[in-house]
């Protein structure tokens, strides 16, 4: 299991500090939530603050994009630091494209899921991706409720990926906290997102320290 901060629950003011006590506390990458406006009901960053959070850190910055039209804005990202980036299914009409650009720019290419979206939209495109986020809420908005659900998606995806015997891994974004992140290892994530359930309780160290704890 590889724990995964968000910045959307960091505190922006100390935002070098806030990264750097979750890397100290077992971080194993930082990701970075961009809404539109648009896709999402939200505004967040851009690729300036990743930049930043380049600066900070030498972990892999996890790169989430949910937005309209991300083939105009994946190369910013990069070019600002971005290691790995995830695509919407549901944004993409060219999305064996998108992903075959991001590979080429040396980027862990990943796809995303929205809670309603079945997992036989990844029918064709699960053999070329390096991993794919599950969302656990509705996208928009940090510090939502977990939707319980989504375990029996996470079961089903890994059923789906170790019949295929692909190296895909899973990654799960939304409400992950100390209630869950063992069932959500258990169902086969390999990768958690947590951002209030890190950075919300005024230590990022203890707290992520706290959640792998959990999950071992």
């Amino acid at each position: 299991m590889i724990l995964v901060p968000s910045i959307l629950a960091a505190d922006f003011g100390r935002l070098a500090e806030e990264v750097a006590s979750a890397e100290r506390g077992g971080a194993g990458a930082i990701h970075a939530d961009v809404m539109d406006g648009h896709f999402v009901p939200n505004l967040t960053l851009g690729p300036a603050i990743v930049k930043a959070v380049r600066r900070a850190t030498s972990l892999p910055i996890d790169v989430h994009l949910m937005i309209e039209e991300p083939d105009r804005f994946v190369d910013p990202f990069i070019d600002a630091g971005a290691s790995w980036i995830s695509i919407h299914v549901e944004t993409t009409p060219h999305l064996q494209r998108t992903i075959s650009h991001l590979r080429g720019r040396g980027v862990r290419p990943g796809v995303v899921l929205n809670p309603s979206t079945p997992l036989s939209s990844l029918e064709e495109i699960l053999d070329e991706v390096d991993y794919v986020l599950l969302m656990s809420v509705n996208p928009g908005f940090g510090g939502q409720a977990f939707l319980p659900a989504s375990l029996g998606k996470v079961r089903r995806l890994r059923r789906i990926v170790q019949e295929r015997g692909l190296r895909v891994q899973i990654e799960v974004d939304g409400g992950v906290d100390s209630s869950n992140a063992r069932a959500l290892v258990d169902a086969g994530a390999e990768l958690l997102v947590a951002g209030s359930a890190v950075f919300g309780e005024g230590d990022p160290e203890a707290s992520s320290r706290r959640l792998i704890e959990i999950c071992q």
